[in-house]
């Protein structure tokens, strides 16, 4: 099975529950929050960390699994992927 399709809303925009709606209205998918500084980095931050523990054959999935669970902000608008 297919895992469904989440989006993960981090940075200034997160805040804005009206621009997570309409993320999650168009892609008809949940938008998720994270509280964390600089977010922006944080991909970058995993992989870096992903490079350094490669030779172990760790994977990324393991590296990000201490990560704070995202936070369901909203959901789509029934209907809305019709329009």
């Amino acid at each position: 099975a297919v895992p469904r399709t989440r989006i993960l809303a981090t940075g200034g925009a997160s805040h804005n529950k009206t621009i997570l709606q309409v993320l999650s209205d168009v892609f008809n998918a949940p938008v998720y929050t994270i509280d964390t500084a600089n977010s922006a980095c944080l991909g970058s931050a995993y992989r870096a960390i992903h490079g350094l523990v490669a030779e172990r054959n760790v994977s990324l999935a393991d590296v990000v699994k201490s990560a704070a669970e995202p936070r369901l902000a909203v959901t789509p608008t029934a209907g809305a992927e019709e329009v």
